[in-house]
């Protein structure tokens, strides 16, 4: 009976918890982030509301109209008329090639700065990472005079219907030249990734490359079959943003590619602005087909990507 009794009073006894008090400043952050947010996909939102808009409804009603016709002529239009497929391949035999050599020449300059202890390590590291902070715009005009001064030899070409891909050159010289654009990429993209895979690489510890070293394997061994495994989450999110930088580059391929059939497709939506009339809903709709490679590859490297942000933060 006292058992029985006691329960009631545990009952009585027992606090009822209260309610969570909604601070302000809870409130303000959120406030915040939704706004944020709201920010962030008010571009997005605003360019497919015009790529589904006709251009003729727009120029007779304006942006701020409510929409009368929603279709897909603008997306179908850029793709059969700009020739996107041309295009995307154009592209991605810029990207493809300059990620690979960018991912290889960090990894490698990280490898040798963290792995082992010798007397300038720390020098060429900061040389790396300081040459990733000089603004290209400063070196525009010797930059192009060395390009239009630079001999290249060329091997031929490899031509798939309409692409033409040159061996090194078809012109004899730097500029122009598919080369030219994917070393420039790589020169400016190494010193970041050299400084992201070097701090990644700082929590791998040495005695791995001691052993290997131990049981005979050369450096270049242990740097592709030791270390580059270890690395596989953090140069996978150093590929996704090496892809995503590259393949968004306007400047340098307005600049160094004079040919218009060998522009990426961001540069050849300049294309598009005509000399007295100006299709944004068309553009808005190549802008969003341009967008697609970038997304694919965020979506298949999502897994290492998320693991390559976090590994390595913290040691042990």
């Amino acid at each position: 009976m006292s058992t029985v009794a006691a329960a009631p009073r545990a009952l009585r006894n027992r606090r009822t918890p209260r309610p969570r008090r909604i601070r302000p400043a809870r409130i303000a952050l959120h406030a915040f982030l939704i706004a944020t947010v709201a920010l962030w996909l008010f571009p997005l939102l605003w360019a497919i509301y015009a790529a589904l808009r006709p251009v003729s409804e727009t120029i007779i009603n304006g942006y701020l109209s409510w929409p009368k016709t929603l279709n897909f002529n603008n997306f179908t239009t850029f793709w059969t008329e700009a020739d996107l497929p041309y295009f995307y391949l154009n592209t991605l035999v810029i990207v493809v090639p300059a990620v690979i050599l960018t991912l290889l020449l960090a990894s490698m300059v990280a490898f040798c700065c963290t792995q082992f202890s010798w007397k300038f390590n720390l020098v060429v590291l900061m040389l790396f990472i300081a040459g990733n902070l000089l603004p290209p715009q400063v070196i525009i005009v010797p930059l192009y005079w060395v390009y239009l001064h630079t001999p290249i030899a060329s091997f031929g070409s490899i031509d798939i219907g309409r692409f033409s891909f040159a061996l090194f050159s078809d012109n004899g010289l730097l500029y122009d030249q598919y080369i030219g654009i994917i070393l420039i990429h790589v020169v400016f993209q190494t010193g970041f990734a050299t400084f992201v895979l070097s701090n990644y690489m700082k929590t791998i510890t040495k005695e791995i490359t001691e052993s290997a070293l131990v049981d005979g394997a050369n450096v270049l061994r242990i740097w592709w079959s030791v270390i580059l495994p270890l690395c596989r989450p953090a140069l996978a999110a150093m590929a996704t943003l090496l892809f995503t930088f590259i393949y968004n580059d306007f400047f340098w391929a307005l600049l160094l590619l004079k040919t218009g059939d060998k522009r990426p497709i961001t540069s050849a939506l300049s294309n598009l602005a005509g000399e007295f009339f100006v299709n944004n809903n068309l553009i808005a709709a190549g802008a969003l087909l341009a967008a697609i490679p970038p997304i694919i590859v965020f979506i298949a490297l999502q897994k290492h990507f998320v693991a390559g942000l976090t590994l390595g933060s913290t040691k042990g």
